[in-house]
């Protein structure tokens, strides 16, 4: 078998169907071991039509500045202006991938993309610090919407259309108000209950996974930061139907928490209260708790949730989509096992999936480029050494017969000049591919997973917080609850397996 043949064989096999549903693992889990599981709702248990969803917030958003005189009236919902795991620069108004370095890879002012030295200027000596208020990390496809909006605006903001605000920070300040008072109005979560064909997505597979896990003997805990009067109808919706006879959601749950608060849920001491009615009436849980599996539970802390069941660390799994949210600060703080839903995952090991082909043949064009640009660097040097009279010195690294023979022959400038043409013959080809592949899914910002040749910053933080990550809470059917879940070999630079396969990293077991 040749080595494309053998390429072609090894892609074929990690980038088929079955790879967009598989659950990846970068920290090896014994599900066996976990004895509680808890479930973010929103793009976690519950699927929404992210264009539908992000299109209406942002309509909210621009219905609400519209009436503050904002001059926003022409601005349209793009969705693929923004994408999860890119970070605001409030200070320059800028969208920005950055690498897992914290580098800036790509960046955008408003709606258009600066080009090299623009970047380089503004960002050659920045690294991302998420502790500066200065970032805003959009976790989150809920964030699409805000990250949308407010790159259209700092072009009306540049343009001096928008007169009452001081600054792009102020700017995403406003934006991130509005849009905050829409969710905590109600106004759009009203929508989505009076319409929910419209926004969400129903899946038969979850309500079935949580079966298996809630039958082999699992606690099973919702911990949702919306409120009841949204949980309870959307749950009923997605969940019901695809029960046994008989059975609600609320059986498959040993405890619901709403409300929850998150991040604070994890760090912070919340009050706890126990909701008494169906329209949401509290009272508070004092003293002892005995938290009860037929009763709903308004904010609390993840402490309380412990000693109610037992149970800490690394006994306790938590899923959720919120990279922050949900599973950095469980994950910093409390050390639970963490799982991280990304339903993109599908798109990008499709849009892989597709290139495959143009990967092989781009792979095999970088491989003769580097081999004609060592033997570019070689002759260059041996000119060099040459025209500067030490070429006749022993080289320490060689035997001296080798050496010899090396000094025996010099290039000329002819030899040299035919290597440049026969790169840049090779950059020809080489070029289109190179931008196909930085294009994929996005035509500016590329996979999601990926900052040029290297991890985008969200992946870093995949990797560092979220011990396994997957498209959607279904792909733990394959699973089951009794898995054991094996992370693949940490890879470094000199390890012969990365210098051979480009795709070794996306081994999983």
């Amino acid at each position: 078998m040749t080595s494309e043949s053998k390429l072609d064989s090894k892609l074929d096999s990690k980038l088929d169907s079955k790879l967009e549903r598989k659950v990846f693992c970068n920290r090896t889990l014994n599900l066996r071991s976990i004895r509680a599981i808890g479930y973010d709702m929103d793009y976690t248990l519950i699927h929404y039509r992210v264009e539908e969803w992000e299109r209406r917030a942002y309509e909210h958003v621009k219905e609400e500045l519209i009436r503050q005189g904002w001059p926003v009236q022409k601005l349209q919902f793009d969705p693929t202006l923004v994408c999860r795991g890119l970070i605001i620069d409030t200070e320059r108004g800028n969208l920005l991938k950055a690498n897992r370095f914290g580098f800036v890879k790509h960046a955008m002012h408003g709606i258009k993309a600066l080009n090299f030295a623009l970047q380089r200027e503004a960002y050659s000596r920045t690294i991302i610090d998420l502790m500066d208020r200065r970032w805003v990390f959009l976790n989150t496809l809920f964030s699409l919407s805000e990250g949308c909006i407010y790159a259209q605006l700092v072009e009306l903001l540049d343009q001096r259309l928008i007169p009452e605000v001081l600054g792009y920070l102020d700017l995403y300040d406003r934006v991130r108000q509005v849009l905050q008072n829409a969710h905590m109005e109600g106004r759009l979560k009203a929508e989505i209950i009076a319409d929910p064909e419209r926004f969400v997505i129903l899946e038969p597979e979850i309500p079935l996974a949580l079966l298996d896990q809630h039958y082999a003997k699992k606690k099973l805990m919702l911990i949702t930061n919306s409120e009841w009067s949204y949980t309870a109808p959307m749950m009923s919706y997605t969940f019901d139907r695809f029960l046994p006879s008989g059975m609600t959601w609320r059986d498959l749950f040993d405890l619901v928490i709403v409300a929850a608060g998150k991040p604070d849920f994890f760090v912070g001491h919340q009050a706890l209260f126990e909701i008494v009615t169906e329209n949401g009436l509290l009272r508070p849980c004092l003293g002892k708790l005995q938290l009860q599996k037929d009763k709903i539970y308004f904010a609390g802390s993840a402490q309380q949730v412990e000693a109610h069941f037992g149970y800490s660390g690394d006994e306790i799994l938590y899923v959720g989509d919120h990279m922050f949210g949900d599973v950095h600060v469980s994950k910093n703080v409390l050390r639970w096992r963490t799982a991280l839903i990304l339903r993109e995952l599908e798109q990008e090991l499709a849009a892989l999936q597709s290139f495959r082909s143009y990967e092989i043949k781009l792979a095999q064009l970088m491989e003769e480029k580097e081999t004609l640009e060592a033997r570019l660097c070689q002759a260059k040097l041996k000119l060099q050494r040459k025209a500067d009279h030490y070429e006749n010195l022993k080289n320490v690294n060689s035997k001296t017969e080798n050496s010899k023979t090396e000094n025996s022959s010099h290039p000329n400038l002819a030899e040299v000049a035919a290597l440049r043409s026969q790169l840049a013959a090779l950059d020809v080809k080489t070029a289109p591919l190179a931008k196909r592949a930085a294009e994929l899914n996005n035509p500016f910002w590329g996979l999601m997973m990926r900052a040029g040749n290297d991890k985008s910053y969200l992946a870093y933080q995949v990797e560092r917080y979220a011990d396994i990550y997957t498209s959607r809470v279904s792909n733990l059917l394959n699973a089951t609850p009794f898995a054991y879940l094996r992370s693949p070999r940490g890879s470094l630079p000199h390890d012969p397996v990365t210098l051979q396969d480009p795709l070794a990293e996306s081994e999983t077991d």
